[in-house]
């Protein structure tokens, strides 16, 4: 069985240092992340997608229904520690990361695309994300007893999720549509911006947890390469299979495989008190899909040609 060793068993057990006042950071940072990606986004963005349903009904399946099921059947494969295997379902309930809009423009794929689905799929993770992270994690037995034990409240989740996604999102749009100039300039430099925040959180984490993340990062690195493989794979080929354009195929493989870690992170420190085998992996996950993403867009802008 994977992963069993006496180390590792302590994992479960195990709470990653993080306090509140780097709670409240991670929570404005993460605000911010979402207003700035919402200064770009209209209603005509939504409504380009509900005119075209079968992109909108692709880009829901690949995130909300696949990418959780596949993430499933590859932990009742490996069979990971119970928190490390909550760490990635937390991944696959999270909605798109807000950097695989630039990810996807590098990619040269479909950006309005990108940015249209980010937005829906953020107005659906209110409801999806506690949805998916409750139904796997309770059917999956050793995590259904750290979610009794949690005692999740869905209601508080989404709450939450609302107030760090969906009011930001709603406030960036209406500056948007009101204030065209204003959304322009606050976009240029919130976008930057609030990546850099964002990445150097992380690393400031990694930081005051060193001992935790040498002592234990091999027992995540090769799932999390191998969580974040399958997610583009799960995207790209569902789209192929639904017959969309290659340019949408990467749009798809992008979307789906940079999840929001930022968000999977508030989650863990906010109900499960930074349960160790879901933040380590979650945190990892949010360096890893960085590097893979523009690794992978890098790999697609220097194709000649694009079908």
């Amino acid at each position: 069985m994977l992963l069993k060793t006496n180390m590792v068993e302590n994992l479960d057990s195990l709470k990653i240092n993080f306090d509140t006042e780097g709670l409240w950071v991670l929570n404005i940072t993460l605000a911010i992340i979402m207003f700035g990606v919402a200064l770009g986004i209209t209603v005509d963005d939504f409504k380009r997608l509900i005119k075209n349903p079968k992109i909108l009904l692709t880009g829901i399946i690949s995130q909300f229904i696949l990418l959780p099921f596949a993430t499933f059947i590859f932990i009742k494969l490996v069979n990971p520690m119970p928190s490390i295997a909550l760490g990635m379902m937390m991944v696959a309930a999270c909605p798109g990361g807000n950097i695989s809009n630039f990810m996807t423009q590098m990619a040269k794929g479909n950006t309005a695309l990108s940015i249209s689905l980010t937005a829906f799929a953020t107005l659906l993770s209110l409801v999806m994300t506690p949805f998916n992270l409750s139904f796997w994690g309770n059917n999956y037995a050793p995590t259904a007893e750290i979610l009794q034990n949690i005692e999740l409240d869905p209601l508080e989740l989404v709450k939450l999720v609302t107030l760090i996604l969906g009011i930001p999102l709603i406030i960036g749009m209406l500056i948007r549509k009101y204030k065209q100039e204003l959304s322009k300039k606050l976009q240029k430099i919130l976008k930057p911006i609030s990546l850099i925040i964002f990445i150097i959180f992380i690393i400031i984490a990694f930081y005051d947890n060193l001992s935790i993340f040498m002592n234990y990062a091999h027992y995540v690195l090769i799932l999390v390469i191998a969580h974040n493989l399958i997610a583009y794979l799960v995207g790209f080929y569902f789209a192929k299979a639904m017959q969309l354009s290659y340019k949408d195929q990467k749009t798809l493989s992008i979307e789906t495989g940079i999840q929001n870690s930022g968000l999977g992170l508030l989650l863990i420190f906010s109900f499960f008190q930074g349960l160790g085998g879901m933040a380590l992996l979650v945190a990892f996950w949010a360096i890893w899909d960085i590097i893979s993403g523009l690794a992978l867009a890098t790999y697609w802008a220097k194709q000649k040609t694009n079908n």
